[in-house]
């Protein structure tokens, strides 16, 4: 038997009856010979982290726009977080901890430059509309083609909005993204001067936590319990509405606040000009979206791809580049 038969075993073994099996998966777009050393999860897994998606991720921003310090979260690091709450969800649940990581990992491959405000200067430019979610699966499908499995590429479209991942695994994704942005970008506004601590409703403090840790893993436990009693995914409705108005507070706070989002209309004018210019002078974009054309996708669709996978620096070099004369540039060095 190889190690994947192996692998394949433990879980069978090990994992609860209402856990997706990597032995139950409902395949991939195209057939692929199985891995002798991989569960078919595992694989999905590997395959997002060797993505130049996923490292492109280190470099887009988070929620601030352009943070002066070390220590704010880029789209990485809130992708990461995001893993680690989902393991340990799984992990205490008896699910599949390859599935959940791996959706984790992926579902956030479609962001834009500057974080949901590239989003929405895509959103208003693009004859489609944009949403972040719908990207990462056409990144993962069309622009990478990592050929995922049907339970990795679902968990990745359904971790937000109204739709629901079919497997547990996908739901436990919906739930830790929140989990997680809610209380790191809590810990960022802080760290920012944008709000205090005190700030936060008394009510929400008591209910959930006064300190990161003790929110994150007050909502953890809160899912633990209920995917024991019930054997699904969600949280007591004491806890849920608390996380609830706990992300109304930080919208109203946080991310529509003035002061969070003070470069936010020049970065959407910025990305604006760059999907005009690409659809106005598509010969200049990379092979690899000119293949895309070829293949018959239509020039909006494929800048806006282009303008999506920038990272932050990356999309202001080629607005300098294409927008601001040398002269400029070497005015601002002096």
């Amino acid at each position: 038997m190889n190690i994947r038969g192996k692998l394949e075993n433990r879980e069978r073994a090990n994992l609860s009856e209402w856990a997706t099996l990597s032995t139950a998966s409902r395949g991939r777009l195209k057939p692929l010979p199985p891995c002798d050393n991989r569960t078919e999860f595992q694989r999905d897994r590997d395959r997002i982290i060797h993505s130049k998606s996923f490292r492109r991720l280190a470099h887009k921003t988070q929620v601030f726009v352009s943070p002066e310090g070390d220590h704010y979260r880029a789209r990485l690091t809130h992708t990461l977080e995001v893993a680690q709450i989902g393991r340990t969800i799984a992990r205490a649940l008896d699910l599949n901890e390859d599935l959940t990581e791996a959706i984790a990992l992926g579902h956030d491959l479609g962001h834009t430059p500057f974080g949901h405000a590239g989003e929405r200067a895509l959103n208003k430019v693009s004859p489609f509309g944009f949403r972040h979610n719908e990207q990462s699966l056409r990144v993962v499908d069309r622009l990478e083609d990592l050929n995922l499995t049907y339970e990795v590429r679902d968990g990745i479209v359904c971790h937000t909005g109204k739709k629901h991942a079919d497997t547990p695994e996908g739901r436990i994704i919906h739930y830790a993204d929140r989990i997680a942005y809610i209380n790191h970008d809590i810990d960022d506004a802080i760290r920012g001067g944008i709000i205090r601590n005190e700030d936060i409703p008394e009510r929400l403090l008591r209910e959930l936590g006064r300190t990161h840790g003790k929110r994150i893993d007050h909502m953890v436990i809160a899912m633990i319990d209920y995917g024991e009693r019930y054997h699904e995914i969600g949280m007591d409705a004491g806890t849920h509405e608390a996380m609830m108005e706990l992300r109304s507070f930080m919208f109203e706070n946080v991310y529509l606040s003035v002061n969070a989002k003070g470069e936010e209309a020049r970065a959407q004018s910025m990305l604006g000009s760059l999907y005009q210019y690409f659809i106005d002078h598509p010969e200049e974009l990379p092979e690899d979206y000119q293949r895309l054309r070829q293949e018959g996708d239509s020039v909006e669709r494929v800048s806006c791809d282009y303008i999506a996978c920038m990272t932050d620096r990356y999309s202001i070099s080629t607005y300098r580049r294409l927008f601001i004369p040398k002269s400029w540039n070497k005015l601002t060095e002096s």
